[in-house]
């Protein structure tokens, strides 16, 4: 994880807030092993420098790829992957605080100033990628 200085308005100071999908971010949900390999292999890609990506620690273990708002609907997701940021629905996305405690909320990969939010082609590159034969 990128210890980033870049703190974006839609970063809460501290613990945890819900943000709606589709304003500051659009946001690309998967669940448990598959989002992490995904997540692993974009962050390997990127030389550490992804993106924003949020997981969370119980649960569904669900992977939040932040991208650009707008951008989630111009692409073709595999099945199993969900986006929000739709006009047609509104959606809360929990985004944790860079430090402190955010339990059970984390930072996979930190926004940098650099990578303020995961490049969707890439992402679905990295998607691509761990299709079998």
């Amino acid at each position: 994880m990128t210890h980033a200085i870049h703190w974006p308005e839609w970063v809460p100071l501290a613990g945890h807030q819900l943000r709606v999908s589709g304003v500051h971010f659009d946001a690309i949900r998967i669940q448990g092993v598959r989002g992490e390999e995904v997540a692993a292999q974009l962050i390997a890609q990127t030389e550490g420098d992804a993106g924003p990506v949020v997981c969370e620690a119980s649960g569904g273990r669900w992977m939040y790829f932040l991208v650009a708002p707008g951008t989630a609907k111009d692409h073709r997701w595999p099945l199993g992957v969900q986006r929000f940021g739709t006009p047609r629905t509104m959606t809360y996305i929990g985004i944790p605080a860079l430090a402190g405690n955010t339990w059970p909320l984390g930072w996979y990969s930190e926004p940098t100033p650099t990578a303020p939010y995961v490049e969707a082609g890439q992402l679905l590159g990295a998607l691509g990628g761990l299709a079998g034969p």
